[in-house]
């Protein structure tokens, strides 16, 4: 027997005139220069740096329809100073060995010790594929063990 649909709270609207909006606000069409999104700024490599916090609002696409509103959906973005932000870091060399090494844990398989180019499911089979129900491995997707032994002297 199903059980019951729980009945659904539906979301406050809060209604806020544009007029009254406490940062400026965008088309997607109309962004002024010089104002980036958290994403177009990681795609050009850059961080927010000096940004303090978001100089504007990008609407959401169904904010086009009611332009007396202010956006208040969780799909708006945010628009950055393109000039406060500043590269990105590159990491040390001491952290990208430690970002491979648990990235080895959760590549390596458990029984034939081989290291994939995806994460492996561990917690809910335990080992690859291959040793779990004979299904092949294309060899272009792991890397063999090396050879010799595990011992530490």
């Amino acid at each position: 027997m199903p059980r019951p649909r729980k009945s659904r709270r539906r979301r406050e609207v809060i209604r806020i005139p544009r007029s009254e909006a406490l940062l400026p606000e965008y088309d997607r069409s109309a962004v002024p220069e010089g104002l980036l999104t958290r994403r177009q700024l990681r795609d050009l490599s850059l961080s927010p740096g000096d940004n303090d916090g978001p100089v504007a609002v990008l609407h959401c696409k169904g904010c086009l329809y009611r332009p007396q509103w202010s956006c208040t959906h969780p799909t708006r973005g945010y628009l950055l100073r393109a000039d406060l932000a500043k590269p990105k870091r590159t990491p040390r060399l001491a952290q990208e060995w430690a970002l491979d090494r648990a990235m080895a844990a959760r590549q390596t398989c458990p029984t034939c010790r081989r290291r994939y180019v995806y994460t492996l499911p561990l917690r809910a089979l335990g080992c690859c594929l291959e040793c779990w129900d004979g299904t092949p491995a294309d060899p272009a997707n792991y890397t063999a063990p090396l050879a010799g032994h595990d011992l530490a002297a």
